[in-house]
């Protein structure tokens, strides 16, 4: 008999009859809890979190679309139902009983599928990063560029010297950005928050991620 498919509520830690918003609640938190970029690249919980952040996505992928959440469901109930015809299961175990219903971005004919994996995750937790960002007055309408806040915040994170940065701020002097900090993310302009966010330096990630939890976590405690 193959083996049933993963319980994606208990990831994401909600009932399953969460609502849409239950769930996309429930995966801002988790995500952030569990973020890679957490811990540095060299940290022993790496792997593990890197795993757990994956398995978090898989879970928000199936569960936030109203279509793969019906077709999830409806294959974990037939998975348990005592009707299910045990030989024509046994047949079929032989490979990855629950690719057909779709339970993974993935595209099993992928030459890479990891990489393929680590794309949709990145471009799926990004979507959500920048409406968080919105959310906290960090980003701008629907391109998501960064605020002033935004930089007000990255500028405290990195000592002060990125929040100096005038490509983001018109009429500011280009004398006032110092340091060698500023590297990767010195001509921002026109990029997006997740965008600037990827070329932060390791350190200020975490930092972000960190400040970004506790205000979910604020907010989900205080609408409960």
């Amino acid at each position: 008999m193959p083996d049933p498919p993963v319980d994606y509520y208990a990831v994401l830690g909600v009932s399953p009859t969460a609502s849409q918003q239950q769930i996309r609640d429930a995966y801002k938190r988790s995500a952030l809890q569990s973020h890679p970029d957490r811990v540095p690249t060299d940290h022993p919980e790496r792997p593990a979190r890197t795993k757990k952040f994956q398995l978090i996505n898989d879970a928000y992928y199936n569960l936030s679309d109203p279509t793969r959440r019906r077709d999830y469901d409806s294959a974990r109930a037939f998975h348990t139902s005592s009707n299910a015809n045990e030989e024509q299961q046994s047949s079929s175990s032989s490979s990855s009983p629950w690719s057909s219903f779709g339970f993974t971005p993935t595209n099993p004919m992928s030459e890479n599928p990891d990489a393929e994996d680590a794309h949709h995750t990145n471009a799926q937790f990004g979507s959500v990063f920048e409406e968080m960002l919105r959310e906290e007055g960090m980003a701008n309408g629907t391109e998501g560029s960064p605020t002033g806040k935004f930089w007000s915040v990255i500028g405290g994170l990195s000592g002060g010297a990125l929040g100096f940065i005038v490509a983001n701020f018109p009429g500011m002097l280009a004398g006032a950005v110092a340091g060698n900090r500023l590297g990767a993310v010195r001509d921002t302009k026109g990029k997006s928050v997740y965008a600037v966010f990827q070329e932060l330096p390791q350190g200020d990630k975490a930092r972000l991620l960190s400040q970004l939890a506790a205000k979910v976590l604020s907010h989900a405690v205080g609408a409960s």
